[in-house]
């Protein structure tokens, strides 16, 4: 995937949007726009939506620190793209929040993993530490169904606005 001087300057933007976007709303616990904008880049750009995904990746590593409870980040917003990579390109924007809005319900569990590994967790730890992030989990899985919302019409946005500068 060879990126033209045009796509790096516009993934590193895309991706410095994501996490202006999650400071701005950091006042808002779980309650973000990140989910959204993962579907919208890769709806807009398939594959190549990794780039502003880890763009982000690495600026909240970069400003909060590399330490642990940034580790699942570098995984956890791939599945939610492979996802909606695995969806049909001509998919209902329902469809699309209802993925957005799963990722948010299962972040916990998504995370857990890393974390029982990290912190040396059993089994029954691991399901432990999911069960207490539940209503962080509600918050965030119900916050990313309707800033869901925002998919198709950045998606769209984002679509039009490559042609228009292709050419």
């Amino acid at each position: 995937m060879k990126l033209s001087v045009k796509e790096i300057t516009l993934f590193g933007m895309l991706g410095a949007v994501m996490y202006c976007s999650k400071v701005l709303m950091e006042f808002l616990p779980n309650v973000h726009l990140l989910g959204s904008l993962t579907v919208a880049y890769t709806i807009a750009f398939r594959k190549k939506a990794l780039y502003p995904i880890y763009v982000y990746v690495f600026l909240n590593g970069l400003f909060t620190g590399f330490s642990m409870w940034w580790i699942p980040y570098l995984y956890i917003w791939t599945v939610l793209w492979a996802v909606v990579m695995l969806l049909p390109k001509k998919t209902n924007r329902f469809v699309y929040m209802l993925v957005c809005s799963a990722h948010g319900f299962l972040f916990g569990t998504l995370y857990a993993p890393a974390q029982a590994i990290m912190y040396g967790l059993n089994f029954q730890g691991m399901i432990a530490w999911i069960i207490a992030g539940l209503p962080y989990d509600c918050i965030h899985g119900i916050s990313n169904f309707f800033t869901g919302l925002i998919i198709v019409p950045v998606a769209s946005l984002l679509k039009r606005a490559d042609r228009i500068i292709s050419n």
